[in-house]
């Protein structure tokens, strides 16, 4: 039984309510760097939504998703640094115009998305990992190489955030309603594309590659646009990542990155799109708060090394909600439901 329409649009018209309203209880409680960290939330979320297209719905598990994220900042940085320096890039000048600097890097990650796409498609399993892995490395090392631009150091943007006609990024509630919105319209535009023909071949691939292939439907161009549109995806957060933090550095490319993306979307929930926001909050909110709460507590080896207790507390949630945090919040509220109902 699902949830009744009545129950779930106003469960829907609460939250988004209070996601909007969120800067101002956050002020009001005079606790306003939660905006930021909210708005850090809402672009991890945003990449962990472009991977669990592969992975939910084509079953391509990638290990080198941060480096489409971490080629999408480096856009936005590059672009920003030539604008500031007044020097031209390939022969055209910088820009901290939003409007062109955050396409162009969904651009150019959908285009080494495709590079990567094209070649690591014709494998399959473990191999297809490796081969995701291999090339991020590859593109991490690149960046460390790029000496004029940071190098390992990483790169400023020294006049702040890309400019947006009507908006000012460098206030941070306009920052974190940007990537709530960008978020939103991401989640239903996956959605829509779930949903539709193109959607339903990728889970039938996901499911049987071998038939599908039999009654003459070719696999590798659904998967190949699937692995574009992730990376474009993917992109996008790594240009918000950059405006939000002001910087960029090859760390948004390391394989480590990756990993945190996959267990995002495993533990929100594989094949869900509320899964992997719901798995970036409950992430990134133990990530920021377990070595405080440590610290208050007096625990203060623990509040050092809290991935000691961050690990296994990850463990125990895949291990016991099944399907994921999405199933396990959604059967919780069906018990709501059927007991209003009754």
């Amino acid at each position: 039984m699902m949830l009744s329409e009545n129950f779930e649009a106003k469960l829907a018209l609460g939250v988004g309510l209070l996601l909007i309203g969120f800067p101002w209880l956050v002020n009001w409680l005079e606790e306003p760097y939660l905006v930021s960290t909210a708005s850090r939330i809402w672009i991890y979320a945003l990449a962990a939504l472009s991977l669990n297209l592969l992975l939910g719905y084509a079953g391509l598990v990638s290990f080198g998703h941060a480096a489409y994220m971490g080629v999408g900042a480096y856009v936005v940085g590059i672009l920003a640094w030539h604008q500031y320096e007044e020097t031209n890039f390939l022969g055209l000048p910088g820009t901290l115009e939003g409007l062109i600097a955050i396409p162009v890097s969904m651009i150019v990650s959908g285009i080494v998305a495709l590079g990567i796409g094209a070649l690591c498609l014709r494998t399959r399993g473990i191999y297809f990992i490796m081969i995701t892995l291999a090339f991020a490395q590859m593109l991490f090392y690149f960046f460390v190489s790029l000496e004029r631009y940071g190098g390992d150091d990483g790169l400023m943007m020294m006049d702040g955030r890309n400019k947006i006609p009507g908006l000012d990024l460098g206030e941070d509630q306009q920052m974190y309603w940007i990537c709530l919105i960008v978020l939103g319209l991401a989640t239903w535009f996956l959605r829509r594309l779930s949903l539709s023909r193109f959607g339903m071949v990728l889970q039938a691939l996901r499911q049987n590659e071998t038939r599908l292939t039999a009654i003459g439907v070719p696999p590798y161009p659904y998967m190949l646009v699937a692995f574009v549109v992730s990376g474009a995806l993917a992109g996008l957060s790594g240009a918000l990542l950059t405006n939000h933090m002001e910087f960029v550095s090859p760390d948004f490319l390391h394989w480590t990155r990756s990993g945190d993306l996959l267990i995002m979307v495993i533990l929100g929930g594989i094949g869900t799109w509320t899964g992997p926001i719901l798995g970036a909050i409950v992430f990134l909110l133990l990530e920021e708060f377990l070595p405080l709460l440590f610290h208050g507590m007096g625990l203060y080896l623990l509040s050092e090394h809290w991935r000691l207790v961050f690990g296994p507390a990850l463990i125990c949630i895949v291990l016991f909600a099944k399907g994921g945090l999405h199933a396990l919040l959604f059967q919780k509220m069906k018990g709501v439901d059927d007991t209003f109902a009754n």
